[in-house]
């Protein structure tokens, strides 16, 4: 059987990688190798490798196992001293003769062992105890996982149950998600327990979905803050108004004061992104004056008319 390949070169980091780095690799990685999107008949052994070793670098306590034990890491028991297991495997793996002059090593339960000994017998000594006549199960917990979840502003502002599908190296899977109102862009939503598989019994991890909110034609979002253009015709904002402007919640009214100029931000508190914590966020409405691209014959003598009559300079603001 062929070696393992090491999880940091499977991801193309380094030993050293921060969180981030190791799940931005993981990202680049999977959208090139999901089997959705890659139909290469290697491309899902290639993403079940990918996957097998983001789940182990992502979890700290895992990676630390992982860095300490390598490919035995699931193996060895909790209570194990990581540099006795590697000078034991490194004797092994020499070929190691006792006699004299040889090397001892301790089992870790307080019996002197040959470097000639074998070793697997040490290894099975970790899990079954002299005059226990049972084996001890060891159980690690299963690594958290992330996953993307995109959403409407809409669904982002009113927030309600969803039904997901994401795909993973098993296949895809269904999830039941409670999405709170106000959520913003990058919160994690936990879904307890759907993470990665324990072993021995161990629990499994959590999902986390990341929320990623869509880029919409109506709105820019900030925190949560919206931003809308509230588009004006010249008169409108000359003389003021009254104007209608769509917000998540529904539709509300601005007032807009005589002389108002493109750029003025009208603000409509409280009705941006709602906080169940907090203050909710505002929506801020931008000032646009539009001018019509073609105008009537009546209207160009009223625009000629107001050219002649008006003093106002627009490039000295008066």
């Amino acid at each position: 059987m062929a070696p393992r390949r090491d999880f940091y070169e499977v991801l193309g980091v380094a030993r050293d990688a921060q969180p981030d780095e190791i799940q931005r690799a993981y990202r680049k990685l999977a959208r090139t190798y999901h089997p959705d999107v890659n139909k290469d008949p290697a491309a899902e052994e290639r993403f079940k490798e990918i996957s097998e070793a983001y789940d182990v670098l992502s979890d700290p306590e895992t990676r630390r196992r992982y860095d300490a034990f390598g490919d035995d890491f699931r193996r060895v028991p909790p209570d194990v001293d990581p540099e006795t297991w590697n000078r034991q495997r490194a004797a092994r793996a020499n070929g190691a003769s006792g006699g004299p002059g040889a090397e001892y090593y301790t089992s870790g339960f307080g019996e002197n062992v040959g470097a000639d000994f074998d070793f697997d017998d040490i290894f099975e000594s970790f899990f079954t105890r002299s005059g226990r006549g049972r084996g001890r199960t060891v159980s690690f917990a299963g690594a958290d996982q992330e996953a993307e979840l995109t959403l409407s502003v809409d669904d982002a502002f009113r927030g309600g149950k969803r039904s997901i599908t994401l795909s993973g190296p098993e296949g895809p899977r269904s999830y039941d998600v409670n999405i709170p109102p106000g959520v913003t862009e990058g919160q994690r939503i936990r879904l307890s327990g759907q993470g990665g598989q324990g072993s021995g019994g161990g629990a499994a991890g959590d999902l986390y979905l990341v929320v990623r909110i869509a880029p919409d034609a109506r709105y820019r979002i900030e925190g949560r803050d919206l931003y809308v253009d509230l588009l004006l015709a010249p008169w409108e904002a000359a003389l003021g108004a009254s104007v209608a402007v769509e917000t998540p919640g529904g539709e509300a009214k601005v007032r807009v004061r005589p002389g108002t100029s493109s750029g003025k931000r009208l603000r409509l508190r409280g009705r941006g992104l709602p906080n169940p914590r907090g203050k909710p966020g505002d929506v801020y409405a931008e000032v646009r004056i539009m001018v019509p691209r073609s105008l009537s014959d009546e209207e160009r003598v009223l625009f000629e008319q107001l050219a002649a009559t008006s003093t106002f300079d627009p490039r000295r603001g008066r």
